[in-house]
């Protein structure tokens, strides 16, 4: 007991005497301030590089230390960033370490102290932290040179979204500075006079080759200078996607990757990231000369298991991926080669393929694909070296593309890629008969029939159809048959048969046979059924068609229709078990009017007419407005008329009218309701709902008042086109009684020039018959010359005259009625009553001789020399009358002789003749002149008798027993006694 209790008391003094000698080896080491501190800058990374070193260490052995570090900027009270650091110190060791600042270091001054604790487990407690040691200043704006604007940092490289901090260094304080970031002014933090800072968080991809930011210096609107700088924003480094690798030879692994967005950028700054593939089990690495793929060798050491480490990595940030497979796992085949097909026929084919060969008993398994006509059929089947199928069920004439892949069939990866081949079955007979209708036109005496047929599919063609063979059957006479080959093509014919009933069976052919036929029969009844057209209505799905079943047994129905603008007939089957059907087709048009016809088959395939169906799958707004007639204008009312308008070409059902009709009154009429127009003026509007009423009676006007109207149609989707309206005035009421008394005048006046018109060549016979031409007169051929047959004029004594009138030139010329013995002087007679005879003689001054004609209507002159013209009387020379003639007889045998001697005595040219019609009348004012009772001379031709008399010859004088049936001519020179 006593030696326990000395053993305690001598471990006691023991750990009392070693606590108190490590106390004042402590307080010997204390304190433990770092020392000797520098800071270094570097620019490029804007980062401050501090060492030290801590002295007094004892036992030259590692103890753990923490620094605390403390960064102050601009001002030392200006802390920044406080951080601790931990390490293990050794005796003298210099310690390093780095911060890299956000603001470029060119932009502000730094200040930088230190202290440190010990932290080891050797040293017991209490530890408390040493001094800090003095500030360190670092500035590097004593290095910038002269200019008077600077702009940090310079080409940094960040990640896209990162928050960068810039700012400039102005010299002098006095400018204004604006700093620009793609042209987009920015806003910044003065730090100092000389120094402000911008903050740009979230800094977006621009371009490759950076993003521009430059500032200006300026005084008032003078630029002292630019200066900037180019940031260059780095896509953020993507992990690779997709990682895997795999082999087709078991001697090489072929691993491929994602590698998402390249984060290279221009001017060399930042390449693209590279890739390094690293095998944890071999513990080889190797470098990636693709950016999406590598192969790695295979060893022969029969390594199976893989673990492979795939690392990205670029200036700013590293990524890797990893993935841990077995070999056999990861088979990929190579492409089946060698593909063939043998024992092609119209149904069934043999398809071939050979394999790469792999390791011993390796088992494939192999999938085939067939394609043709729109399906697709897959098979699949196991094989070891060459692979054989046997494809049936084939459509004939058809085009298919076979092709196959394989893959390990005991450990399955993925396909190999396909390889394949076509091939083509043969042609076969048509299966099918053709679809066929017809179209029947009954003509007096024959049908006119338009057959039509529907091209066979490809499915039932069977092979190409080379031609169509139409057999045409007289039912009425069996023995009768006729053969058309039609050329293909062609899917219609045109037939011309009798009145009799006719069997029609067509086939399609091609090089193989001929289809079944498809028959149709044409009764000899004409097919001119009257049936009652019914009005549809269409929907987007088509039309909606229901008929009456027909009585008695039928085979089916069919449904044709056509369409206005193009008249293509088509039509549709259906089973005689339905009596109704949906007509859809992308064909249909808005706007476009189709008739439907619904027919019957009976067993005897004879077609009867059942229904007719006519409509529109969208009526649209009419396309055009009728052109309106005014008619039967009065003072109070109009009509309107439009007959000549068709409702069969609109593109919708016309239901009716709308009338709008506009008066200065604005105020409407009975039967008219007031109507806003889409331009918002207003008016009166009448409705007609039955669209054959094509007239309207606007009545209850006022007179001399201007209306207007405006006509347009409607269907079901509204009204026709918007159009101008129409002026029309009304006339006052007494105008209208003119007209009903003008009208029938005009009419009477037309009616009397109409008739007048046509009657013209009575009219100018009766009142205005044509002069008579001496020379071309027929009495002429009555005459018979004796003294000069060569004469082509009238002599004297061819004509028994109705009356000669004899002018002489010499004064006191007197003209006597014969039987009256009263002569008239020159001043009693106003107007000559008869053409004159003027004499010529050598002192006679007046006009030349001519042969003048008169009679009533007519006055021509006629003369060879160019001087002939009607001769009025002188003046001075009193006229001789002479009276009508008794018997022209004696006055003939009396002139004869002197005019036959006159006529060789008178020169040529010298001669003019009075020629009297009988029809001529004295015009004289003394009607005493005049002969009482005139003895009317015989005719000698179709016209009265006339004479020509020559100008020599003279009136003898009369006596008083004179009476008229003599008369003596006197020559010129003799007068009356």
């Amino acid at each position: 007991m006593a030696l326990f209790v000395v053993f305690q008391t001598t471990f006691f003094l023991t750990l009392l005497s070693l606590r108190t000698y490590q106390s004042e080896v402590l307080a010997e080491r204390l304190p433990l301030t770092p020392v000797s501190l520098k800071v270094s800058t570097n620019s490029i990374h804007q980062s401050l590089h501090l060492q030290w070193t801590v002295h007094n260490l004892p036992y030259h052995q590692e103890l753990k230390m923490v620094f605390q570090i403390q960064i102050s900027r601009i001002e030392t009270s200006n802390v920044v960033w406080v951080g601790n650091y931990s390490t293990t110190v050794k005796w003298n060791q210099v310690l390093h370490w780095s911060w890299e600042s956000e603001l470029p270091l060119e932009c502000a001054t730094h200040f930088v102290r230190i202290k440190s604790v010990m932290d080891d487990a050797s040293f017991p407690e209490p530890n408390f932290w040493s001094n800090w040691s003095s500030w360190e200043e670092v500035s590097v704006q004593y290095s910038l040179g002269r200019d008077i604007l600077f702009v940090f940092p310079k080409d940094k490289l960040v990640e896209e979204g990162s928050n960068v901090t810039i700012c400039y260094v102005s010299r002098n304080i006095q400018n204004n500075v604006s700093c620009y970031l793609e042209g987009k002014q920015i806003h910044g933090e003065q730090l100092d006079p000389h120094v402000t800072a911008f903050n740009l968080n979230s800094v977006p991809f621009i371009r490759n080759r950076g993003t521009n930011i430059y500032c200006e210096a300026s005084q008032g609107n003078v630029s002292k200078g630019i200066e900037g700088i180019v940031l260059f924003v780095s896509k953020v480094l993507e992990e690779p996607k997709d990682f895997s690798c795999e082999t087709q030879d078991f001697k090489t692994l072929h691993c491929t990757w994602d590698p998402g967005t390249d984060t290279a950028l221009g001017w060399s700054k930042q390449p693209s990231q590279s890739y390094t593939l690293f095998e944890s089990f071999s513990g080889e690495k190797k470098l990636c000369t693709h950016k999406n793929w590598c192969n790695w060798q295979i060893t022969q050491d029969s390594q199976e298991m893989y673990n492979f480490t795939l690392i990205a990595e670029n200036y700013l940030r590293k990524r890797s991926v990893n993935i841990l497979f077995n070999l056999t796992h990861r088979v990929y085949l190579m492409n089946p080669f060698s593909v063939n097909f043998e024992n092609v026929n119209a149904t069934n084919a043999i398809m071939t393929w050979k394999v790469h060969s792999m390791r011993n008993n390796f088992t494939y398994l192999c999938q085939i694909e067939l394609h043709g006509e729109g399906k697709m059929m897959q098979y699949d089947v196991s094989i070891k070296v060459n692979g054989e199928y046997f494809l049936s069920e084939l459509e004939p004439a058809t085009e298919y593309m076979a092709r196959v892949r394989c893959a390990d069939a005991s450990n399955f990866w993925k396909w190999s890629e396909w390889s394949g081949q076509n091939f083509t079955t043969l042609e076969a007979a048509p299966s099918e008969a053709p679809d066929v209708w017809r179209s029947v036109n009954s003509e007096p005496g024959n049908h006119t029939v338009t057959l039509f047929w529907k091209p066979l599919s490809k499915l039932h063609a069977n092979g190409k159809i080379l031609f169509y063979n139409v057999v045409v059957e007289n039912l009425d006479k069996p023995s009768r048959s006729e053969l058309r080959s039609i050329p293909a093509p062609a899917n219609s014919t045109k037939l011309i048969l009798d009145r009799c009933s006719y069997q029609i069976c067509v086939t399609a052919n091609n090089s193989v046979g001929a289809s079944p036929a498809s028959i149709i029969v044409i009764s000899a009844d004409p097919e001119n059924k009257e049936v009652e057209e019914e009005r549809i209505a269409g929907t987007d799905g088509g039309f909606s068609l229901s008929w009456k079943p027909q009585p008695g047994d039928v085979i089916g129905y069919v449904v044709d229709w056509c369409d206005h603008p193009q008249d293509v007939l088509q039509w549709k089957n259906v089973g005689p078990n339905t009596t109704s059907t949906v007509i859809s087709t992308d064909a249909f048009r808005p706007g476009v009017r189709y008739d439907f016809r619904i027919y019957g088959l009976s067993t005897k395939r004879i077609a009867c007419l059942l229904e007719k169906k006519t409509g529109y799958s969208q009526e649209l707004a009419p396309s055009d407005n009728p052109h309106v007639l005014v008619d039967m204008l009065t003072s109070h009312s109009f009509t309107l008329s439009w007959k000549d308008y068709s409702t069969e070409s609109q593109p919708g059902f016309i239901q009716g009218y709308h009338v709008y009709l506009k008066s200065k009154a604005r105020q409407c009429h009975p039967r008219f309701q007031k109507a806003i127009l889409s331009d918002g003026s207003e008016c009166c509007k009448y409705k007609i709902d039955n669209p054959e009423e094509k007239a309207l009676i606007v009545d209850n006007l006022k007179p001399e008042s201007s209306y207007e109207f405006f006509v347009t149609p409607f269907t079901s989707a509204g009204e026709g086109p918007n159009a101008t309206f129409t002026k029309v005035t009304t006339p006052d009421e007494h105008s209208s009684m003119l007209i009903h008394i003008l009208l029938p005048m005009v009419f009477c006046v037309l009616l009397i020039m109409i008739v007048c018109y046509l009657k013209s060549q009575w009219i100018k016979e009766t009142c205005y018959p044509d002069i008579p031409d001496p020379y071309k007169s027929s009495i002429l051929s009555l005459i018979k010359f004796k003294e000069n047959p060569h004469l082509t004029i009238m002599n004297v004594s061819d004509c028994i005259p109705d009356a000669i009138e004899v002018v002489s030139k010499p004064e006191g010329t007197k003209i006597q009625i014969l039987g009256t013995r009263k002569s008239l002087t020159e001043t009693e007679l106003t107007k000559p009553n008869y053409l004159y005879l003027l004499p010529t003689e050598k002192n006679h001054s007046g006009p030349g001789p001519c042969i003048c004609f008169e009679n009533f209507t007519y006055n021509q002159a006629a003369s060879d020399s160019g001087f002939c013209g009607h001769v009025p009387v002188s003046p001075k020379a009193p006229p001789s009358m002479l009276g009508l003639m008794t018997s022209p007889e004696n006055v003939l045998k009396a002139l004869e002789k002197n005019y036959m001697n006159s006529l060789g005595e008178v020169p040529a040219g010298e001669t003019s003749l009075n020629y009297v019609s009988q029809l001529a009348s004295p015009m004289s004012g003394d009607k005493d002149s005049l002969p009482t009772n005139p003895v009317e001379p015989p005719h000698c031709s179709e016209y009265k008798m006339q004479i020509a008399v020559p100008l020599r010859l003279a009136l003898p004088r009369p006596t008083e027993n004179s009476s008229l049936s003599s008369i003596t001519l006197l020559d010129p020179g003799e007068h009356y006694r």
